[in-house]
């Protein structure tokens, strides 16, 4: 029997409407049925009717229900190899014609921010190597995510020193400030960055074309119908040439297949076709 079968998740459906949360249905069963199940047992009840009662009773839970339900793992340059290997393909870009002077990108799911941070960074020494100043005109990154707490920590660009374990220093050091025993982005990163709450269950691309997309460790939770929607809503979201990066255990499903070519297997790397 799937969670849907169970005649008390259509009550958990109607009493979470209007609370802000993606709709429940896009999630894969089990991790869906595995997150829940861990509200249910910190607020003491042993079945999904009991669980949906109480949300009326308990302040912050369906709050609490979307932390479980999007666990956030994430730190700055999370598998090095994988930032090397899009660096090294940016060059495509202006071979394709782009321009070497601008990059717009997409943060899709960026939780805390980490992963949208080393994505400016990233392009800023991209850009900063072709002899131009990364500033706002030239470089714009969009991170979004449907968690408000998640956005705020983003936002306040405070992490501990644990965070940048896998940074180069020179990027740290010229990226971000020392802070009682962490760092702060600084000015220069922030102006580079725009947070925004987004769903990428119910929401269009922020504001495209965008030269890159990454969506790393979010779609594993999604069903495959929702997957190969979103991948089409990338695709549709980049320009010609433009890439999609994916985490490693992700991979193309569906009709999005026929819009981009790989650009490397083993990193999830993917490039637009025109």
């Amino acid at each position: 029997m799937t969670l849907a079968d169970d005649p008390g998740f259509a009550l958990l459906l109607l009493r979470l409407q209007g609370r802000g949360l993606p709709p429940l249905e896009v999630y894969k069963d089990r991790c869906l049925r595995r997150r829940l199940a861990v509200r249910m047992r910190a607020c003491g009840v042993k079945t999904v009717s009991e669980y949906a009662e109480l949300l009326d009773r308990r302040p912050g839970e369906a709050e609490r229900l979307l932390e479980a339900i999007t666990i956030n793992v994430t730190s700055f340059f999370r598998n090095p190899e994988t930032w090397v290997r899009l660096e090294a393909a940016l060059p495509a870009l202006h071979e394709r014609g782009g321009r070497r002077d601008r990059y717009v990108a997409w943060s899709a799911g960026c939780a805390t921010g980490e992963e949208s941070w080393t994505l400016a960074m990233l392009l800023a020494v991209v850009l900063e190597r072709a002899g131009h100043r990364p500033v706002p005109s030239r470089l714009r990154v969009d991170a979004t995510d449907v968690d408000a707490g998640c956005l705020d920590v983003a936002r306040a660009g405070r992490y501990p020193e644990a965070a940048f374990a896998e940074t180069p220093v020179e990027l740290a050091s010229h990226w971000t400030v020392p802070e009682d025993g962490g760092r702060v982005i600084g000015p220069a990163l922030r102006r580079l960055v725009r947070f925004h709450r987004h769903d990428l269950a119910r929401d269009p691309a922020p504001e495209p074309p965008y030269d890159v997309v990454v969506c790393r460790n979010v779609l594993i939770y999604f069903s495959r119908g929702m997957q190969e929607g979103l991948f089409l809503r990338f695709a549709e979201a980049l320009r010609p040439g433009g890439f999609l990066l994916l985490g490693k255990v992700e991979t193309l499903y569906g009709k999005a297949r026929e819009c981009f070519e790989s650009v490397d297997g083993r990193e999830r790397l993917f490039r637009r076709l025109a």
